[in-house]
Order: structure tokens, then C-alpha cells, then sequence
């Protein structure tokens, strides 16, 4: 038999949550009457602290419990850059995924197992190494590269790099990266890293690869 968490329970409200929604509620619907002009948004907002009045019950906390047992939400990076090099080089380069902790350094460890699964390593302050499994799902040699970890990963990335000319032979770069946490213990203290700052710091990275190619040259590293 299921025994249900604190998250599980219905997002109850307190008394004085109660009075006060009750209050506001009424005052709103009161200001609609009196203006004889029907305020679709003011009704509503009436209407729903009414209903958290008499019923206790907050459906918005609910929903962002129900967020909260989901998991997460994403990091979500997607952004663009040109460098100097031409465009069969630059794929090369991002192609052997072991290159990627060169100039990526959020990355501590990328190791290609096999022609389309990878193992990666991530250092994060106050966790350690969190490592996970991934899978190349689309190649398009010289223009595009995507990959998505694999189920039941400790980290959920998916990722997408595409690859086109520019004038001068030069290689434009659209990149777009995901990383969620997953649900349990160990996804909410990656929840607590997976911020903002963590988010600058991936694209700093990846701006870092445009100064890294251009100064120290792709072919050492093909």
C-alpha cells in the first residue's frame, strides 16, 4: 500500500492563508461589481482566492509540487559562434568527443567506448564526480551532431551542434545543450548547481573553443 510523502499530500493552505485569501477575493470581486465592466483577469484572481478560501486548497502549490517530484527544470544553453577554421576541420575536431574537456572545462573526462556511446565525467563543488552515458542519435558528417544520454542516466544532457560555411572559410557553429537532474537524493543537490551560473559557465566554454582552435590549431589534436 502506498504511503503517500509531503509532497504527495494535497497542498493544503493554513487559517490565516484562508482569511486573507478570502479577503482579497472578495475586495476583487467587489472592485469588478462596482466598476459595472467585466475584468477578466481581476474575476479570476476573485474567483481563485475565494475557492483557496473555502476549500483550503492552493492548486498552484500543487502544480509546483508536482514540478518538484518531476524533477528539475532544465539548463538550457543555446547559442552561436564563428571561427576561423574551416568547416571539415571544426567537425573533425568536435567529432572526437575526447577533445571536448580541451576547452570545455566544466568537463573533467570524455571517453568514447564505441563509435556512438560515450562516458562522461563532471566535477561539481560539494558532490564530486558525477559520471553518465551517452549515445550520438544523429550524424551528419560536416554538418550536424546530436546526442542524448542514455536512460537512467546520473544527468540528463542532450545536445545539438550543427555546422555551416561562412564567408571566408569559416565554420559557423549553432549549438543548443540541455542538463536536467534527475528525481532523488542525489538530483536534488544537482538542482541546487544546475543554475544560472552553471549555465554561463558551459557558454564561456564554449566560446572558449573559438580562442582554443584559432591559437593552438586543430590538426594536433584530429
Amino acid at each position: 500500500m502506498h504511503n503517500p510523502t509531503l509532497s504527495d499530500r494535497p497542498a493544503v493552505i493554513g487559517d490565516d492563508q484562508r482569511t486573507l485569501s478570502a479577503v482579497a477575493g472578495s475586495l476583487l470581486l467587489y472592485f469588478v461589481a462596482k466598476k459595472h465592466k467585466a475584468d477578466s483577469l481581476l474575476l479570476l484572481s476573485g474567483v481563485y482566492l475565494l475557492y483557496r478560501a473555502v476549500s483550503g486548497h492552493c492548486p498552484l502549490t500543487a502544480a509546483l509540487k508536482a514540478t518538484h517530484r518531476n524533477g528539475s527544470p532544465n539548463i538550457n544553453i543555446r547559442t552561436h559562434l564563428t571561427v576561423n577554421k574551416p568547416r571539415k576541420e571544426v567537425y573533425a575536431f568536435w567529432r572526437r568527443l575526447e577533445n571536448w574537456p580541451l576547452f570545455m572545462r566544466h568537463l573533467e573526462n570524455v571517453d568514447e567506448l564505441d563509435n556512438t556511446t560515450s562516458a562522461w565525467k563532471l566535477r561539481l563543488p560539494g558532490i564530486g564526480d558525477v559520471r553518465w552515458e551517452a549515445k550520438i542519435i544523429k550524424e551528419e558528417k560536416d554538418t550536424e551532431l546530436s546526442w542524448a544520454s542514455v536512460p537512467g542516466a546520473a544527468i540528463g544532457t542532450t545536445g545539438k551542434i550543427n555546422f555551416s560555411d561562412t564567408p571566408g572559410n569559416g565554420t559557423r557553429i549553432d549549438v543548443m545543450l540541455s542538463y536536467r537532474a534527475p528525481n532523488g537524493a542525489i538530483g536534488e543537490k544537482l538542482s541546487r548547481l544546475l543554475t544560472p551560473a552553471f549555465r554561463d559557465k558551459v557558454e564561456a566554454d564554449i566560446y572558449h573553443f573559438k580562442r582554443y582552435l584559432e591559437d593552438a590549431g586543430v590538426d594536433r589534436q584530429l
